[in-house]
């Protein structure tokens, strides 16, 4: 007997629910026995299934957090003195609660889409905070990267809570 999706591959394993030949390779172990791929019915699971509707209430709850985030993270700045630790923890804190925002508008799903739109909200920001205020103050090599630094740690925050 030959496995129906490899011809070349004998096998004497069977489906348990239409019988059609498998061979390890096709074979799918569920709790009810070996099955083919068709009547294993294979799905990802439900928090990974993300529609249309979950993405732009993402984009929207992003955008939404991502200026709201920034502008108390430009206030903090011009109100407390300018430490260097403490950008890394008001940077994730910021990251932080952008993914948490995200993932509570779309129901706690998660993915790689969800983690790039949390990305690009803590970019945004960051950008609000530290580039458009003020911009001068960036002028020193040593501003920019540890700027950039900060940066990673908002958006790593951020993707890390959507992942």
């Amino acid at each position: 007997m030959q496995c129906a999706e490899h011809p070349r591959i004998e096998t004497n394993l069977t489906c348990g629910k239409c019988g059609k030949p498998i061979c390890p390779k096709c074979l799918v172990q569920t709790p009810v026995g070996i099955r083919c791929k068709e009547c294993a019915n294979l799905k990802s699971l439900p928090t990974f299934q993300i529609t249309t509707s979950y993405y732009l209430r993402a984009i929207g709850a992003g955008i939404g957090i991502g200026i709201i985030c920034g502008l108390a993270w430009w206030a903090l700045y011009l109100v407390l003195p300018f430490f260097f630790i403490l950008r890394f923890f008001i940077a994730a804190g910021v990251g932080y609660a952008i993914g948490e925002v995200i993932s509570i508008s779309v129901n706690r799903k998660r993915g790689t889409g969800l983690a790039v739109i949390g990305g690009f909200s803590a970019a945004l920001s960051f950008i609000i905070a530290n580039v458009l205020p003020d911009p001068l103050s960036w002028t020193g090599l040593f501003s920019i990267l540890f700027g950039l630094l900060v940066l990673a740690v908002t958006v790593v925050m951020a993707v890390l809570r959507l992942r």
